[in-house]
């Protein structure tokens, strides 16, 4: 039975594939949970236009995340920090600080799009990196200072 999957199934397939699977797994399984539905003329030419239709919107999506890219590629972002002995910073520099730091800039970003291995904890320059697109990605200069 040929069937053209909705969602994604472990060890079948991916949303929108086109699978060919027992009987009796598409007809008491796939097709009655919605997971599925047949391979019919009509529902091949509607994956079809789906899968156009996606492609056209992570394109534009992937351009605009190219564009935001270049812009934040300039900036650089300077944390003041109280610090300790040793150049040690009282508490950390997270991706919430960073975040606050754009967008005091003018710069709107979402905090989980920033990527930090760890807190910063120390004086220095840093290169943090921005994830805004599965396949677009940002280096912004951070310097934390003294207070």
């Amino acid at each position: 039975m040929k069937l053209i999957l909705r969602e994604d199934i472990d060890n079948l397939g991916k949303s929108g594939e086109l699978v060919t699977v027992k009987d009796g797994f598409g007809r008491n399984f796939l097709l009655p949970r919605k997971k599925a539905v047949l391979a019919s003329e009509q529902n091949l030419r509607q994956l079809e236009h789906e899968q156009s239709v996606q492609t056209a919107r992570s394109a534009k999506l992937k351009g605009v995340a190219d564009e935001q890219a270049k812009k934040l590629g300039a900036v650089k972002v300077t944390i003041k920090r109280k610090v300790g002995e040793q150049d040690k910073l009282f508490g950390s520099v997270t991706v919430l600080d960073i975040a606050e730091a754009l967008a005091a800039q003018g710069q709107q970003v979402d905090r989980r799009q920033l990527h930090l291995a760890e807190p910063i904890k120390s004086l220095g320059s840093y290169e943090v990196e921005l994830r805004l697109h599965r396949e677009v990605t940002a280096k912004i200069k951070v310097d934390v200072v003294a207070e």
